[in-house]
């Protein structure tokens, strides 16, 4: 697996943890995330984080709000797209993700 088709993003991550949180403690979620996305994983404190905020009945994978200019593409349709490609095949490649929602890799 090459480092540029393992790449997530943040939201990605977060709808693999919210996922397998109910399956696994945040230190068997971020062992499985390192085994399979390597370098680009997210770091430990991230999993801890969203892991507790899900068990704690977090349902949405975005950033809180927050002051500045809107990021357009992330959206609460998109984050559900998005989390129901990863839970189909959590192998999915970046690239695949940007072309089935027809929204920019970057």
């Amino acid at each position: 697996m090459s480092a540029e088709s393992s790449n997530l993003s943040n939201i990605e991550h977060r709808a693999v943890i919210k996922y397998f949180v109910k399956k696994g403690t945040p230190k068997e979620i971020f062992e499985d995330m390192v085994s399979n996305l390597q370098e680009s994983a997210p770091l430990y404190t991230m999993v801890k984080k969203w892991a507790r905020l899900f068990q704690q009945g977090r349902e949405s994978c975005e950033d809180d709000p927050r002051p500045g200019r809107p990021v357009t593409v992330v959206t609460e349709e998109n984050v559900r797209k998005i989390e129901k490609l990863v839970l189909a095949d959590r192998r999915i490649k970046l690239w695949q993700i940007a072309e089935e929602l027809q929204i920019s890799k970057e």
